[in-house]
């Protein structure tokens, strides 16, 4: 075999290397699983109704999350769950119970996104565009410029929206 050929195989055998090892979506490369929450066991995408804000903004999807979480610890009862955000431009919302018997399952998990519906839709913003009644947390998450929510017990469970 002459030189060129032995160069042609090399390069080859680099190219389905890199195929078989290379990540092949944003969950393979997701840094904050293993860390805030186990490593999502189901995911879906969502197809929102809503188009993202144009005065959405990295600053603002954290003060929505500071607000929330100031809502939450004002109640006269110890919080269900933590919510942040995470990512270069806090793009990634995050929800983690804090209690060991919830959100440990998808149907726990869609309910925690159905009580939070309903705080959406008495929200100024759902009142204000007259969307209370069509739009879901979901639509709320895309509309504040989110790209993804993850719902974890904590523990083992995690279910992961890619919010397009």
């Amino acid at each position: 075999m002459n030189s060129k050929h032995r160069l042609l195989g090399a390069l080859a055998l680099m190219a389905l290397m890199i195929v078989v090892v290379w990540p092949r979506d944003s969950a393979a490369k997701d840094r904050h699983a293993g860390y805030y929450y186990p490593e999502p066991t189901s995911r879906e995408t969502y197809k929102a109704r809503a188009r993202t804000l144009k005065v959405a903004s990295r600053r603002s999807r954290i003060a929505f999350v500071t607000g929330m979480t100031g809502r939450i610890l004002k109640r006269p009862y110890p919080p269900e769950f933590s919510i942040f955000a995470k990512g270069s431009q806090a793009e990634k919302l995050i929800i983690v119970s804090t209690r060991g018997d919830a959100y440990d399952t998808l149907y726990r998990a869609r309910g925690l996104l159905a009580r939070l519906t309903a705080f959406a839709r008495v929200s100024p913003l759902f009142k204000k565009h007259a969307v209370e009644d069509y739009f879901t947390f979901l639509d709320l998450c895309k509309l504040m410029g989110f790209r993804q929510l993850t719902v974890s017990d904590g523990r083992h469970f995690a279910h992961q929206f890619k919010i397009q």
